[in-house]
Formats: structure tokens, C-alpha cells, sequence
């Protein structure tokens, strides 16, 4: 898997979520459960992953939605 985004934002986790779901591309949210550790304030960041395969596809959709600023590079 690679990593799409990186971000606090839960707002733009949940949107490309939805981006990625619609475009029927799976994806993982790893460390969202690590809010345990900041005391649910949001300090560390999640990360948006897609397989390798899905990765310039996803990327082409974040660009087309105009938030590829959020995007990590490859």
C-alpha cells in the first residue's frame, strides 16, 4: 500500500473516502486510532493508503476534486 494523503483534517479524510469509495477504489485510514494517544485532539495525523495499483488513479480523482495539495509525493 501506498500513502495518498497525510492529514488532521477529518474533513478531508472523510471526503477522499468518499472520492476513492465512489470511484470504486478501496483504501485504508491507518492511525486513526491513535487520537488514544493526543487525548482525541487531533495532534497526530492519519494517512489515507491505496494498493499500488489504484495509487495514479486515486491521485488523477484528488487532482480533479482540486485537492491535490493534500496529496503526499510519491
Amino acid at each position: 500500500m501506498r500513502e495518498l494523503i497525510r492529514t488532521n483534517d477529518a474533513v478531508i479524510i472523510s471526503f477522499v473516502e468518499s472520492l476513492l469509495r465512489d470511484a470504486g477504489i478501496g483504501c485504508l485510514v491507518a492511525d486513526q486510532n491513535m487520537s488514544v494517544l493526543d487525548g482525541s485532539i487531533g495532534v497526530l495525523p492519519r494517512r489515507v493508503m491505496v494498493v499500488d495499483d489504484d495509487l495514479d488513479a486515486a491521485r488523477r480523482i484528488l487532482v480533479e476534486a482540486g485537492i491535490a495539495n493534500e496529496m503526499r509525493e510519491s
